[in-house]
Protein backbone atom coordinates (compact mmCIF):
# COMPACT_ATOMS: atom_id res chain seq x y z
CA UNK A 1 0.00 0.00 0.00
CA UNK A 2 2.81 2.41 0.89
CA UNK A 3 4.54 1.85 -2.42
CA UNK A 4 1.38 2.21 -4.49
CA UNK A 5 0.49 5.51 -2.85
CA UNK A 6 3.99 6.84 -3.38
CA UNK A 7 3.85 5.90 -7.04
CA UNK A 8 0.52 7.74 -7.37
CA UNK A 9 2.12 10.78 -5.76
CA UNK A 10 4.96 10.64 -8.30
CA UNK A 11 2.66 10.64 -11.34
CA UNK A 12 2.83 14.43 -11.52
CA UNK A 13 4.71 17.44 -10.21
CA UNK A 14 3.40 18.46 -6.79
CA UNK A 15 3.23 21.95 -5.30
CA UNK A 16 3.17 22.92 -1.63
CA UNK A 17 -0.37 24.13 -2.39
CA UNK A 18 -1.38 20.50 -3.09
CA UNK A 19 -0.35 19.36 0.37
CA UNK A 20 -1.39 17.68 2.52
CA UNK A 21 -2.39 14.87 0.16
CA UNK A 22 -4.23 11.97 1.79
CA UNK A 23 -4.54 8.60 0.05
CA UNK A 24 -6.80 5.87 1.45
CA UNK A 25 -7.73 2.31 0.55
CA UNK A 26 -9.14 -0.83 2.10
CA UNK A 27 -6.22 -3.09 1.30
CA UNK A 28 -5.81 -6.84 1.79
CA UNK A 29 -2.44 -7.78 3.23
CA UNK A 30 -0.77 -11.03 4.28
CA UNK A 31 1.59 -11.97 7.08
CA UNK A 32 3.07 -15.42 7.66
CA UNK A 33 2.23 -15.78 11.33
CA UNK A 34 3.42 -18.88 13.17
CA UNK A 35 0.64 -21.43 13.62
CA UNK A 36 0.96 -21.25 17.40
CA UNK A 37 0.02 -17.57 17.60
CA UNK A 38 -3.01 -17.66 15.28
CA UNK A 39 -6.13 -16.79 17.27
CA UNK A 40 -9.55 -16.73 15.59
CA UNK A 41 -10.27 -13.37 13.98
CA UNK A 42 -7.86 -11.66 16.36
CA UNK A 43 -4.62 -12.96 14.85
CA UNK A 44 -4.76 -14.12 11.24
CA UNK A 45 -2.47 -14.54 8.24
CA UNK A 46 -4.55 -12.52 5.81
CA UNK A 47 -6.58 -9.44 6.66
CA UNK A 48 -7.98 -6.19 5.30
CA UNK A 49 -7.06 -2.86 6.84
CA UNK A 50 -8.12 0.75 6.40
CA UNK A 51 -4.76 1.93 5.15
CA UNK A 52 -4.02 5.60 4.51
CA UNK A 53 -0.95 7.69 3.80
CA UNK A 54 -0.67 11.43 4.28
CA UNK A 55 2.01 13.36 2.42
CA UNK A 56 2.60 16.80 3.89
CA UNK A 57 5.20 19.50 4.45
CA UNK A 58 7.23 19.41 7.68
CA UNK A 59 5.27 22.45 8.89
CA UNK A 60 1.98 20.56 8.45
CA UNK A 61 3.15 17.42 10.23
CA UNK A 62 2.11 18.39 13.75
CA UNK A 63 -1.46 19.25 12.73
CA UNK A 64 -1.81 16.07 10.66
CA UNK A 65 -0.73 13.80 13.52
CA UNK A 66 -3.06 15.59 15.95
CA UNK A 67 -5.86 15.23 13.41
CA UNK A 68 -5.35 11.46 13.22
CA UNK A 69 -5.32 11.13 17.03
CA UNK A 70 -8.60 13.09 17.17
CA UNK A 71 -10.04 10.86 14.43
CA UNK A 72 -9.10 7.75 16.43
CA UNK A 73 -10.72 9.17 19.58
CA UNK A 74 -13.93 9.97 17.68
CA UNK A 75 -14.21 6.52 16.07
CA UNK A 76 -13.41 4.59 19.25
CA UNK A 77 -15.92 6.71 21.15
CA UNK A 78 -18.63 5.76 18.65
CA UNK A 79 -17.99 2.07 19.32
CA UNK A 80 -17.71 2.57 23.09
CA UNK A 81 -14.04 1.65 23.43
CA UNK A 82 -11.47 2.97 25.85
CA UNK A 83 -7.95 3.00 24.42
CA UNK A 84 -4.33 3.46 25.41
CA UNK A 85 -1.45 4.95 23.42
CA UNK A 86 2.21 3.97 23.19
CA UNK A 87 5.08 5.68 21.40
CA UNK A 88 7.25 2.98 19.84
CA UNK A 89 10.78 4.20 19.15
CA UNK A 90 13.67 3.20 16.86
CA UNK A 91 14.43 -0.54 16.73
CA UNK A 92 17.95 -1.96 16.48
CA UNK A 93 17.51 -2.73 12.77
CA UNK A 94 16.28 0.36 10.94
CA UNK A 95 16.87 2.54 7.92
CA UNK A 96 17.23 6.31 7.76
CA UNK A 97 19.46 8.92 9.35
CA UNK A 98 19.63 9.80 13.03
CA UNK A 99 18.31 13.28 12.25
CA UNK A 100 15.26 11.90 10.44
CA UNK A 101 14.46 9.57 13.32
CA UNK A 102 14.84 12.39 15.82
CA UNK A 103 12.50 14.66 13.85
CA UNK A 104 9.89 11.94 13.43
CA UNK A 105 10.02 10.86 17.08
CA UNK A 106 9.76 14.45 18.30
CA UNK A 107 6.73 15.10 16.08
CA UNK A 108 4.87 12.08 17.48
CA UNK A 109 5.90 12.84 21.06
CA UNK A 110 4.73 16.45 20.83
CA UNK A 111 1.36 15.38 19.40
CA UNK A 112 0.91 12.86 22.22
CA UNK A 113 1.72 15.46 24.86
CA UNK A 114 -0.68 17.96 23.30
CA UNK A 115 -3.48 15.37 23.16
CA UNK A 116 -3.78 15.48 26.95
CA UNK A 117 -4.12 11.69 27.07
CA UNK A 118 -1.79 9.40 29.03
CA UNK A 119 0.74 7.42 27.02
CA UNK A 120 3.74 5.16 27.49
CA UNK A 121 7.10 4.88 25.73
CA UNK A 122 7.78 1.49 24.14
CA UNK A 123 11.51 1.57 23.45
CA UNK A 124 12.78 -0.12 20.29
CA UNK A 125 9.42 -1.33 18.97
CA UNK A 126 8.99 1.10 16.06
CA UNK A 127 8.80 0.14 12.39
CA UNK A 128 12.11 -0.24 10.58
CA UNK A 129 11.49 3.00 8.67
CA UNK A 130 10.10 5.21 11.44
CA UNK A 131 8.63 5.58 14.94
CA UNK A 132 4.94 5.03 15.53
CA UNK A 133 2.06 5.56 17.91
CA UNK A 134 0.34 2.27 18.70
CA UNK A 135 -3.24 2.55 19.91
CA UNK A 136 -4.55 -0.39 21.92
CA UNK A 137 -8.21 -0.98 22.65
CA UNK A 138 -9.30 -2.16 26.08
CA UNK A 139 -12.20 -4.60 25.94
CA UNK A 140 -14.78 -5.57 28.57
CA UNK A 141 -12.42 -8.24 29.94
CA UNK A 142 -9.67 -5.60 30.33
CA UNK A 143 -7.57 -7.15 27.55
CA UNK A 144 -5.52 -4.94 25.20
CA UNK A 145 -5.69 -5.24 21.42
CA UNK A 146 -3.62 -3.19 19.01
CA UNK A 147 -5.72 -1.74 16.21
CA UNK A 148 -4.92 1.84 15.18
CA UNK A 149 -1.38 2.91 14.29
CA UNK A 150 0.18 6.25 13.34
CA UNK A 151 3.67 6.13 11.84
CA UNK A 152 5.85 9.10 10.95
CA UNK A 153 8.24 8.51 8.06
CA UNK A 154 10.97 10.77 6.71
CA UNK A 155 12.87 7.85 5.16
CA UNK A 156 10.67 6.40 2.42
CA UNK A 157 10.05 9.79 0.76
CA UNK A 158 13.85 10.08 0.57
CA UNK A 159 14.29 6.56 -0.80
CA UNK A 160 11.62 7.07 -3.46
CA UNK A 161 12.70 10.63 -4.25
CA UNK A 162 9.33 12.24 -3.52
CA UNK A 163 9.35 16.01 -3.91
CA UNK A 164 7.13 19.07 -4.01
CA UNK A 165 7.82 22.61 -5.20
CA UNK A 166 7.85 25.00 -2.23
CA UNK A 167 6.83 28.68 -2.18
CA UNK A 168 10.43 29.67 -2.96
CA UNK A 169 10.41 27.59 -6.16
CA UNK A 170 12.79 24.99 -4.71
CA UNK A 171 12.08 21.26 -4.60
CA UNK A 172 11.59 19.97 -1.05
CA UNK A 173 11.01 16.57 0.51
CA UNK A 174 7.54 15.76 1.92
CA UNK A 175 6.93 13.79 5.09
CA UNK A 176 4.79 10.65 5.02
CA UNK A 177 2.36 9.66 7.78
CA UNK A 178 1.14 6.06 7.66
CA UNK A 179 -2.11 5.53 9.54
CA UNK A 180 -4.84 2.99 10.15
CA UNK A 181 -7.85 3.73 12.37
CA UNK A 182 -9.62 0.40 12.77
CA UNK A 183 -6.53 -1.57 11.80
CA UNK A 184 -7.28 -5.11 10.66
CA UNK A 185 -11.03 -5.10 10.05
CA UNK A 186 -11.25 -8.77 11.04
CA UNK A 187 -9.51 -8.12 14.36
CA UNK A 188 -11.64 -5.06 15.07
CA UNK A 189 -14.84 -7.02 14.47
CA UNK A 190 -13.56 -9.82 16.71
CA UNK A 191 -12.74 -7.39 19.51
CA UNK A 192 -16.12 -5.70 19.04
CA UNK A 193 -18.01 -9.00 19.33
CA UNK A 194 -16.09 -10.03 22.45
CA UNK A 195 -16.39 -6.59 24.03
CA UNK A 196 -20.18 -6.63 23.83
CA UNK A 197 -20.45 -10.44 24.12
CA UNK A 198 -22.79 -10.20 21.12
CA UNK A 199 -25.21 -7.83 22.90
CA UNK A 200 -24.59 -4.93 20.56
CA UNK A 201 -26.15 -1.53 21.22
CA UNK A 202 -29.29 -1.04 19.17
CA UNK A 203 -27.64 1.21 16.57
CA UNK A 204 -25.04 -1.48 15.85
CA UNK A 205 -27.11 -4.67 16.18
CA UNK A 206 -27.49 -6.49 12.82
CA UNK A 207 -31.14 -7.17 13.75
CA UNK A 208 -32.71 -4.49 15.94
CA UNK A 209 -36.13 -6.06 16.53
CA UNK A 210 -38.12 -9.19 15.83
CA UNK A 211 -41.91 -9.39 15.60
CA UNK A 212 -43.25 -12.47 17.38
CA UNK A 213 -46.82 -13.73 16.98
CA UNK A 214 -48.72 -15.70 19.62
CA UNK A 215 -50.87 -17.63 17.11
CA UNK A 216 -51.46 -17.66 13.37
CA UNK A 217 -54.44 -15.33 13.86
CA UNK A 218 -52.14 -12.32 14.29
CA UNK A 219 -50.05 -12.89 11.15
CA UNK A 220 -51.86 -10.38 8.85
CA UNK A 221 -51.53 -7.55 11.41
CA UNK A 222 -47.96 -8.55 12.30
CA UNK A 223 -46.98 -8.61 8.62
CA UNK A 224 -48.38 -5.09 8.12
CA UNK A 225 -46.41 -3.87 11.16
CA UNK A 226 -43.28 -5.60 9.84
CA UNK A 227 -43.66 -3.82 6.49
CA UNK A 228 -43.99 -0.42 8.22
CA UNK A 229 -40.87 -0.95 10.33
CA UNK A 230 -38.87 -2.25 7.38
CA UNK A 231 -39.94 0.73 5.23
CA UNK A 232 -38.79 3.10 8.00
CA UNK A 233 -35.32 1.57 7.99
CA UNK A 234 -35.61 -0.53 11.16
CA UNK A 235 -33.59 -3.74 10.84
CA UNK A 236 -36.46 -6.05 11.74
CA UNK A 237 -37.15 -9.75 11.28
CA UNK A 238 -40.30 -11.79 11.91
CA UNK A 239 -41.04 -15.05 13.67
CA UNK A 240 -44.50 -16.25 12.67
CA UNK A 241 -43.75 -19.94 13.24
CA UNK A 242 -46.30 -22.21 14.87
CA UNK A 243 -44.26 -22.51 18.07
CA UNK A 244 -44.91 -21.61 21.69
CA UNK A 245 -44.40 -17.92 22.49
CA UNK A 246 -41.87 -18.66 25.23
CA UNK A 247 -39.78 -20.73 22.82
CA UNK A 248 -39.69 -17.94 20.22
CA UNK A 249 -38.80 -15.29 22.81
CA UNK A 250 -36.03 -17.48 24.20
CA UNK A 251 -34.57 -17.95 20.71
CA UNK A 252 -34.57 -14.18 20.13
CA UNK A 253 -32.86 -13.63 23.49
CA UNK A 254 -30.16 -16.15 22.60
CA UNK A 255 -29.64 -14.25 19.34
CA UNK A 256 -29.32 -11.10 21.53
CA UNK A 257 -31.77 -9.12 19.44
CA UNK A 258 -32.43 -5.86 21.34
CA UNK A 259 -36.24 -5.85 21.04
CA UNK A 260 -38.93 -8.52 20.75
CA UNK A 261 -42.28 -7.13 19.59
CA UNK A 262 -45.02 -9.50 20.74
CA UNK A 263 -48.33 -9.50 18.87
CA UNK A 264 -51.36 -11.22 20.43
CA UNK A 265 -55.10 -10.73 20.04
CA UNK A 266 -55.06 -7.74 22.41
CA UNK A 267 -52.36 -5.98 20.36
CA UNK A 268 -54.27 -6.60 17.13
CA UNK A 269 -57.45 -5.19 18.66
CA UNK A 270 -55.69 -2.02 19.88
CA UNK A 271 -53.30 -1.56 16.94
CA UNK A 272 -50.23 -2.00 19.15
CA UNK A 273 -46.99 -3.92 19.55
CA UNK A 274 -45.83 -5.18 22.97
CA UNK A 275 -42.08 -4.43 23.14
CA UNK A 276 -39.87 -6.55 25.35
CA UNK A 277 -36.15 -5.82 25.81
CA UNK A 278 -33.65 -8.67 25.49
CA UNK A 279 -32.98 -8.60 29.25
CA UNK A 280 -36.64 -9.47 29.87
CA UNK A 281 -37.89 -5.97 30.71
CA UNK A 282 -41.35 -5.25 29.29
CA UNK A 283 -42.17 -1.81 27.88
CA UNK A 284 -45.56 -0.17 27.41
CA UNK A 285 -47.46 -1.03 24.26
CA UNK A 286 -46.68 1.11 21.21
CA UNK A 287 -48.11 1.53 17.76
CA UNK A 288 -45.71 0.64 14.95
CA UNK A 289 -45.22 4.37 14.32
CA UNK A 290 -44.44 5.00 18.01
CA UNK A 291 -41.90 2.18 18.06
CA UNK A 292 -40.21 3.59 14.97
CA UNK A 293 -39.87 6.97 16.73
CA UNK A 294 -38.69 5.21 19.91
CA UNK A 295 -35.91 3.27 18.22
CA UNK A 296 -34.83 6.24 16.07
CA UNK A 297 -34.54 8.37 19.23
CA UNK A 298 -32.48 5.68 20.95
CA UNK A 299 -30.09 5.39 18.02
CA UNK A 300 -29.65 9.17 17.74
CA UNK A 301 -29.05 9.53 21.49
CA UNK A 302 -26.18 7.05 21.34
CA UNK A 303 -24.29 9.26 18.91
Amino acid sequence: NCLAHMMIYKTQLRSYRDLPLRYFELGTVHRHERAGVLHGLLRVRGFTQDDAHILCTPDQLDAEIKGVIAFVAEVMGIFGFEFEMELSTRPEKSIGSDDAWELATSALLNALKDSGRPFEINEGDGAFYGPKIDIKLRDALDRRWQCATIQCDFTLPERFDLTYVDADGEKKRPVMVHRVILGAIERFIGVLIEHYAGSFPTWLAPVQATIVTVTDNQIPYAQAAFDKLRAAGVRVQKDFRNEKLGFKIREAQLQKIPYMLVVGDKEVENGLLAPRYRDGKNLEGMTPEQFITFIETEVKSYH
